[in-house]
């Protein structure tokens, strides 16, 4: 029966070459056949072919093993250096490669080390290699190179990491497991000859015993020296699965056909193979080498055994791939090419973070030096330099904002994080953990030390969420020494401005008009006039390509522009404990000179600057953007602002980042023309009209939303607003059915009491009122939300009917408030009532009448009406059971509430019998570490200590709950 998994996604077809990041080497063409026969598809089948570096003589096909892009290299011919010349190239026309398998056949020792057999057919799996004709030919003998510099030696840790795990019996199985699955399809390819030869044909003769002409084959001279019995092929089997090695290979340029060699150098060496091709790839890729074993390297060769070597060597590099998950790199931005210069800066940071090996190191300095970018550089370093490492970027500009990340990385890293749970503190004990591996951490802009260090919120400030681990390295980028200080204590680095030549280079790589920098003295008059700031720099490059203007007449315009007010605010917001006031002068001019010049010619594109603003500034998404008139006038004026440098545009293109400064030079900008009120206004209108209701299924919309949200409503004024009111309304509702109770209050308090000054009759304040006391009862303020819903239900019971939806949902949402404040005879009361008017108005299977009898029973419970809660539970549970499969929530809520009734009603027994059926379900269908899967486990125990003598109750409990008693 086949083991194989389902098929994985089928990757994208890359659109460049850098897209690929798995390699496979073949010098044999009956090799690459094999391969190729496995490929999962060939994208040279869909489209042209993609093209290569010029002067790369390599050929290439392209295509889909699992979940990884391949590009297969044939080499023109055997041995190290035709695998070196391949290797090279390929390496250059496919820059993103990251593994490298050379696959193939080998000759193989017949007894390894360990003296496990090693019979024809086998796969061997490099954990080392050793070049055993490199060396130095002394008149006696011959001594092999063997320094750490002269040897290609072991494979990286990544690599290693995937063989150990590999030589693990249950994970050796499954390897086992898909190469035989893999070896059955390339046997149905009769082109291929890949059935397996039989044993009657591996033959292994004495090391001494020669082949004396290589001409002939052993049956044409008739060899026949002592065989060397082997136990593996005593048995006989059709097709046997091939056993895997791994062990150290040796590889030369010339083949080994002499068995007393072999066993020489076997024995002082201790390799398991010799091949010719892995000593030329190792230096140029991180690279495993794959091979099926064909001969037993001596003079008794035959190529019977090579097509069928070289599919099990195939099936296993297939099967191998299926283990490979390289590290994850979580970036949300693309290498920046016009990156130049900070190479000591670059450096100091490399030094501090991996060689001396500080766990945290901050980088602190002016907004608009580059620290972001120099971030950024260091990240892409680390990926390419450190292949074992993870790299993670998480912004720090708001908790909403670092949450939303942590987010994405649950997802990412596929983290167990079940619902209501922090995934804050879920990424912090993942990476903080062993099983997180080695990783690289970049905290960007962490500017506030009230968000960072001293937040207000109720899981406190971003710095208690953030790892800790010995194979963890993190960076802080930020503007604040305070905060650099808390980060990484003394391991603080201060960036400067850029030197002159940097900055000439900075401009030399961002212009388009290359002849504009000729002259030397606009140049330098203009960066002089920029203070050598790389985002000022970077800005007014984009706004002279855009549009075409000479540098002579950019700094004329600059020099006309009056923005002494704007530099004066940027002064006092970002007076600190670092000071660089000129600067922040400077880039505030270059951003005015561009905004009243987009303001001129793109209206629509300053109206969409203004208006992001006052969202937070990282994930903006293009669907809470004001409409324009048509979608071209829309992609023009966000093509504005990225030609600009204002905005960068994420993969995918609908989301959006904006760098914090020119965030806030936006406001400045906005409040000195005097549209603030009125742009503000908007906006909150605007996410009232956009944000998605509280249904589950929007719940990634709403997570997308709500940190832009959430920083609107936290600006003075916002309530003044209907706009702002009705969005303070719907960020409630969803944190409160998101688990964040606090934040859920946070958000309809104002609400609340801006619309108290309205009517109490009326229904948005009675709609405001009902859901700021759900989440006082959800947070624990019980008196506040009795209190508030006795005055919902008074109002709502004047002037509805009683039958009326909304005032029936508040007398159930008060009767569960009088249950939480111990006011027990009041919550049967109301509840008697609710549940009389939805049995005569709904049908019995309504989920409002359904939710209200179970809410009702449990009032029964708490006052000592027993025999009344089993009799409504009883009807509840029977009406789920039928229209609800067995592992909906509400379903097994009531059997467990069900269950409770019947152990206070002394019916142990079925309360056994239910809550087995319970913790069967919950088993299944939740982690083991939930707690409404504990709860149930905890009260069967319970009810089994009660039953304790009863030898069938006994064998039941341990049927059910095993171990986890």
């Amino acid at each position: 029966m086949s083991t194989l998994s389902p098929r994985p996604p089928r990757p994208r077809r890359p659109s460049h070459r850098r897209g690929f990041e798995i390699a496979i080497i073949c010098a044999l063409t009956l090799e690459a056949d094999a391969i190729e026969a496995l490929f999962d598809h060939h994208w040279d089948n869909d489209s042209p072919p993609f093209d290569k570096e010029p002067g790369d003589p390599n050929a290439y096909s392209t295509g889909v093993i699992g979940r990884f892009n391949v590009v297969l290299a044939y080499m023109p011919g055997m041995g190290k250096v035709n695998a070196a010349t391949v290797a090279s190239n390929c390496g250059k026309s496919f820059p993103g490669i990251k593994l490298a398998l050379v696959v193939g056949i080998c000759g193989v020792v017949p007894f390894g080390p360990s003296n496990d057999e090693i019979v024809l057919g086998d796969v061997i799996i490099s954990n080392g290699i050793i070049q055993y004709d490199f060396g130095r030919q002394l008149p006696d003998r011959f001594v092999r190179k063997d320094t750490l510099s002269d040897i290609p030696g072991r494979p990286n840790l990544e690599i290693r990491g995937v063989c150990a795990k590999l030589t693990g019996i249950r994970h050796r199985r499954q390897l086992s497991a898909k190469i035989a699955d893999y070896l059955d399809v390339l046997r149905q390819d009769r082109d291929l000859h890949a059935k397996y030869p039989g044993s009657t044909e591996d033959r292994l003769f004495e090391a001494s015993y020669r082949h004396t002409d290589d001409q002939k084959s052993c049956e044409q001279l008739g060899c026949n020296g002592q065989l060397v019995s082997r136990s593996r092929l005593a048995i006989a089997e059709v097709s046997p699965t091939p056993a895997i090695h791994f062990g150290l290979m040796a590889s030369g340029d010339a083949v080994m056909k002499s068995g007393e060699d072999r066993d020489r150098i076997a024995a002082a060496e201790g390799v398991v193979a010799f091949e010719m091709e892995g000593a030329g790839v190792w230096d140029s890729f991180p690279c495993i080498i794959i091979k099926g074993a064909c001969d037993y390297a001596d003079s008794h060769k035959s190529k019977i055994w090579q097509r069928y070597a070289a599919a099990t060597a195939a099936a296993c590099a297939k099967a191998f791939l299926g283990f490979w998950i390289p590290s994850l790199t979580q970036v949300p931005f693309s290498k920046n090419d016009c990156f130049v210069g900070r190479e000591d800066v670059l450096a100091k940071l490399r030094g501090l973070l991996f060689e001396q090996g500080r766990q945290k190191v901050a980088l602190v300095g002016l907004g608009g030096l580059g620290k972001t970018q120099i971030a950024l550089q260091l990240a892409f370093w680390v990926k390419e330099n450190k292949p074992d490492y993870s790299v993670f970027w998480m912004p720090a500009l708001s908790m909403a904002g670092f949450e939303q990340e942590c987010v994405k990385l649950v997802r990412a890293l596929g983290i167990r994080c079940p619902e209501g749970e922090d995934a804050k503190d879920a990424v912090r004990q993942h990476l903080s953990s062993k099983d997180a591996g080695s990783w690289f951490l970049v905290v960007d802009n962490a500017d506030d030390v009230e968000i960072f260090h001293k937040s207000t919120h109720s899981g406190g400030g971003i710095l208690d969420f953030l790892p800790s681990s010995d194979n963890g390295r993190t960076l802080f980028t930020t503007r604040s020494r305070k905060v650099a200080s808390v980060a990484a204590k003394t391991t603080v680095e201060t960036l400067l401005q850029m030197h002159p030549e940097e900055a000439t280079g900075l401009l030399e790589k961002s212009l388009i008009d290359k002849e504009e920098l000729k002259d030397i003295e606009n140049v330098s008059q203009l960066l002089d006039a920029l203070t050598y700031l790389p985002l000022a720099i970077a800005q007014a490059a984009a706004y002279m390509n855009v549009y075409e203007t000479p540098i002579v007449e950019y700094i004329r315009v600059f020099n006309d522009a009056d923005a002494q007010n704007i530099i004066e605010l940027l002064k006092e917001v970002y007076d600190d404990e670092v000071h660089y006031d000129s600067s922040q002068g400077a880039v505030a001019t270059t951003w005015i000179v561009s905004f009243d010049r987009i303001r001129r010619t793109v209206p629509a594109a300053a109206d969409l600057l203004s208006f992001m603003a006052y969202v937070e500034p990282r994930g903006i998404p293009r669907s809470i953007l004001p409409k324009l008139k048509t979608e071209q006038q829309m992609t023009q004026a966000i093509g504005t602002l990225t030609g600009h440098g204002f905005l960068r545009r994420r993969e995918g293109g609908a989301t959006f980042d904006m760098h914090s400064l020119v965030h806030l030079a936006t406001r400045i900008w906005n409040k000195n023309e005097g549209r603030e009120r009125e742009v503000r206004q908007t906006t909150l209108t605007r996410l009232a009209e956009v944000f998605p209701t509280d249904d589950w299924k929007n719940r990634d919309m709403w997570r997308q939303y709500l940190p832009h949200a959430l920083r609107l409503l936290g600006t003075a004024g916002c309530m003044e607003n209907e706009g702002g009111r009705e969005l303070g309304l719907s960020v409630g509702q969803c944190l409160l059915v998101d688990g964040r109770m606090m934040e859920a209050v946070s958000a309809l308090e104002p609400v609340v009491e801006t619309r108290e000054r309205i009517q109490e009759d009326h229904p948005d304040r009675l709609a405001s009122e009902h859901e700021l006391a759900r989440a006082y009862l959800e947070d624990g303020q019980t008196k506040k939300a009795v209190e508030m819903l006795e005055h919902v239900v008074e109002i709502r019971e004047r002037i509805l009917a009683e039958d009326h939806a909304h005032r029936l949902a508040s007398e159930h949402e008060l009767a569960r408030a009088y249950l939480a404040d111990g006011q027990t005879k009041k919550a049967v009361d109301m509840l008697e009532h609710v549940v009389q008017i939805r049995e005569r108005i709904s049908a019995e299977d309504h989920p409002h009448r359904l939710t209200s009898e179970h809410e009702l029973a449990g009032a029964y419970l708490a006052d000592g009406q027993t025999k009344k809660a089993v009799d409504m539970l009883e009807r509840v549970v029977e009406i789920r059971e039928r229209i609800s499969a067995e592992d909906h929530a509400h379903r097994l809520t009531s059997e467990h509430e069900l269950a409770g009734a019947y152990l206070d009603d002394g019916q142990t027994k079925k309360a056994v019998e239910m809550l087995e059926h319970v913790v069967a379900v919950e088993t299944e269908i939740l982690a083991e570490d939930d707690p409404s899967r504990h709860l149930s486990q905890d009260l069967l125990q319970y009810c089994y200590e009660r039953l304790e003598g009863a030898s069938a109750v006994m064998e039941s409990k341990a049927s059910v709950l095993g171990e986890e008693m």
